[in-house]
């Protein structure tokens, strides 16, 4: 009786297996000036495209232009899928759909100029609930975890986005008072020039965490440790003055920095790679 009391207690003692999470996949973002989170998005290989997260949007949508530049068409119950849908940061969704309509609120926005950025899209709920998704607005990316979720399908969209009535004329509204107040929204875009690095942020400043090989930073003499004080001619006192700086450049242009290393200050010029 004893020996079987100890084997039913060790039993009740082993540790029970779980399945490891997926690792976490760092998506780049910015906040627009109406301070929306945005992320870029390759559809189909072409982009990038500027996409905010909607949590009260039912589904992914993409512009009537911008299906028509991908070449996007739909199935007879109005879906779009892609073929490929790359978040920049290296995170490719399988089987992505997405509603194609001219939305009212992107309509009104890009027309006023009020994001400070062309928007090309929003993602909503039938690809957000597929993933956990960290926000920490005090850093420059979001943790994206995918999930063994598959949303259920959505019954409630209209067709080519129809159904929105006023929602339109809203739309309409704002490209017109945008037109008899006189303003020009003047959208140019590219893919921001590609340094090739990992940060960390100090309170002494921002230092390199990680090189890339054979990347212009690579190239022009980045070490790991080297602490960023000055970029195309811009203080760089943490990540925030940096993403600043490197949003104003385009792949090809010829920066110039400055690093310190130890004691010594060291200026070095080099030409941004192409980024997503």
């Amino acid at each position: 009786m004893k020996i079987l009391v100890a084997a039913f207690a060790i039993a009740l003692a082993a540790p029970v297996a779980q399945a490891a999470e997926p690792a976490a996949v760092e998506v780049p973002y910015r906040l627009t000036d109406t301070k929306h989170v945005l992320v870029r998005v390759k559809l189909n290989g072409q982009g990038p495209f500027n996409f905010i997260l909607d949590t009260g949007a039912p589904a992914v949508f993409i512009p009537k232009k911008i299906a028509k530049k991908i070449g996007l068409e739909l199935d007879d119950k109005g879906w779009g899928h892609f073929d490929s849908f790359e978040l920049e940061g290296g995170l490719k969704v399988l089987k992505a759909s997405t509603r194609v309509a001219d939305l009212f609120q992107l309509e009104g926005m890009n027309g006023m100029g009020l994001a400070g950025v062309e928007l090309h899209g929003v993602i909503g709920y039938n690809m957000l609930a597929r993933f956990r998704i960290t926000y920490d607005f005090t850093q420059d990316k979001l943790g994206w975890v995918p999930l063994k979720f598959e949303p259920p399908a959505i019954q409630s969209v209209g067709k080519g986005g129809e159904g929105q009535g006023s929602l339109d004329m809203m739309g309409n509204i704002a490209k017109m008072l945008a037109g008899v107040m006189g303003i020009k929204p003047n959208f140019e875009i590219y893919s921001a020039g590609f340094l090739g690095v990992e940060f960390e942020e100090k309170k002494s400043g921002l230092f390199l965490a990680a090189v890339f090989k054979d990347s212009p930073a690579d190239k022009a003499g980045f070490k790991v440790g080297d602490q960023l004080e000055n970029f195309r001619n811009s203080s760089i006192d943490d990540m925030g003055d940096f993403r600043r700086a490197i949003t104003k450049t385009r792949p090809g242009d010829e920066v110039k920095a400055v690093l310190r290393r130890g004691d010594e200050t060291k200026t070095v010029s080099f030409t941004l790679g192409k980024g997503l």
